[in-house]
């Protein structure tokens, strides 16, 4: 998987010495701009938008959020908790599977709650009230994923009920319909799906209130159609009566902010060889999963070449192979782009490797503090 992102902005200029290592770095000011273009494809479409908090829940910022979007969207009761605690605006919840110790929290909390079946719709409607949305998500049954593991039309897929299986009673009482099929995407694809939908819909569209798009949207992003989205989404509201919502998650955050690591040993394998500070599988797990190949920053088309992977124990712990401007030494600083979304969320304490330290910037002030650093009780307190 090739990313979509990693435009340096102003890290191009930043000075790797000023924090420790390793660390993320997040530059207020590339959040501010991408909120303030969602902002506007907002303001000219009638959509509600919604920040996708399993992408990007730095709370420090959720004061700034707040002042453009119209709240966030959460994947159980522990997202919930935090966007009550910190987030401005509407809470919308989705899970795949909802445990019933936890309904009534959701539902206070909450005001759409997004049912993966309507099974589960019918065994917890009793705990809804009337100041919350019910919603179904639905497969459409239409991929357009570029990888598998991340397409939820996959084969057996567990995301979302089936489209072909609805029914007039599966939506009696379901104020809204969610779906969610693209990654890292740019505006054709949304408009395929849902004219590979709109016909089963259609029958329905008296009875809902809304209908949400879900995420996967690359809107910031300098190549996305916007002006089409825009008038889409007034289309859709026209034909629909519907409300419709984006759930942007990477499109927040994209290309603002930088994980910073240090060369900590390098020996020749066959090739050039540095163990450093950051882990593909603790610090940047997507490099793994997907996978896929993070930018480097100041990255040359020439230069010496060197493997980079981590300090832990998997074998398969390696981020991939770059060129340095001149031979890398032990000591070095670096940093890998785009990696404010995600990384940040997916971090694990896998063999006792430190995580890394949380900063804020304003590229446009210069300010720059330490928002957290982490200690080895943090992982203590993890275990038993």
């Amino acid at each position: 998987m090739e990313t979509k992102a990693g435009d340096p902005g102003a890290f191009a200029h930043f000075d790797l010495g000023r924090v420790d290592s390793p660390s993320f770095i997040v530059d207020a000011a590339a959040i501010r701009r991408n909120l303030s273009i969602l902002a506007d494809v907002k303001n000219h479409s009638g959509a509600k938008i919604l920040c996708a908090m399993k992408a990007f829940s730095m709370w420090q910022l959720a004061p700034l959020i707040g002042e453009y979007l119209d709240g966030v969207c959460t994947s159980g009761l522990w997202e919930a908790r935090l966007a009550r605690e910190h987030y401005k605006g509407e809470i919308a919840t989705y899970c795949a599977g909802y445990k019933q110790s936890d309904m009534a929290e959701i539902v206070e909390i909450s005001d759409h709650i997004i049912f993966n079946s309507p099974a589960q719709h019918r065994r917890f409607v009793h705990f809804l009230t009337d100041k919350v949305d019910a919603g179904l998500r639905i497969n459409p049954q239409h991929s357009e994923g570029e990888v598998e593991k991340y397409d939820p039309c996959q084969p057996h897929s567990r995301l979302g009920f089936p489209i072909g299986q609805l029914k007039t009673e599966h939506l009696s009482g379901i104020s809204g319909i969610h779906f969610h099929t693209l990654c890292e995407q740019e505006f054709a694809p949304l408009e395929r799906t849902w004219e590979a939908i709109k016909p089963i819909l259609a029958p329905y569209f008296n009875q809902l209130k809304w209908i949400n798009f879900g995420g996967g949207h690359h809107i910031t992003r300098d190549d996305y159609d916007r002006e089409a989205l825009i008038h889409f989404i007034r289309k859709v509201s026209e034909e629909t009566g519907c409300v419709i919502y984006l759930e942007p998650g990477e499109a927040i955050a994209l290309d603002a902010g930088i994980l910073v690591g240090e060369i900590l040993d390098i020996f020749d394998n066959g090739m050039p060889v540095g163990i450093c500070d950051i882990s593909a599988t603790c610090h940047m797990p997507d490099v793994i999963e997907a996978p896929y190949r993070p930018a480097m920053l100041g990255e040359k088309m020439d230069g010496p070449v060197m493997r980079l992977g981590g300090p832990s124990c998997l074998a398969g712990d390696i981020i991939g192979d770059y060129r340095f401007a001149e031979t890398p030494q032990i000591g070095q600083r670096f940093a890998f782009l785009d990696q404010a979304h995600y990384s940040m969320v997916k971090t694990t304490t896998f063999n006792g490797v430190p995580l890394p330290s949380i900063w804020l910037w304003d590229s446009e002030s210069d300010d720059l503090k330490l928002v957290k650093r982490f200690e080895w009780t943090d992982f203590k307190n993890r275990l038993s």
